[in-house]
């Protein structure tokens, strides 16, 4: 099944999301010991098109349980980077 992750940076997060970065791609890199493929992932930015302010990503998993499991792994989360996390089922129409 496909999920959504959408979230938003808490304000004034940009220095500890770029301190931790580094350790996010590393962790984004091999997903499978959460049972959790990225189909698409990235950064939101403001309206100035470069300035990040969350992230996305788009992931496939066999339930919401690895989703989860995944989400709480992640170095930005342990980082307080974001205010907001929302992670949604997706069923794909186009594209």
């Amino acid at each position: 099944m496909l999920f959504v992750i959408h979230a938003v940076d808490r304000i004034g997060a940009l220095d500890n999301r770029l301190a931790h970065y580094e350790a996010h791609k590393v962790f984004l890199s091999d997903t499978s010991a959460y049972g959790v493929k990225i189909v698409k992932s990235g950064p939101l930015v403001a309206d100035d098109g470069s300035t990040m302010i969350g992230s996305l990503f788009l992931v496939e998993a066999p339930s919401r349980a690895e989703v989860e499991r995944f989400h709480a792994a992640d170095p930005f989360r342990h980082a307080d980077i974001w205010e907001r996390v929302s992670i949604t089922g997706f069923l794909r129409r186009q594209g």
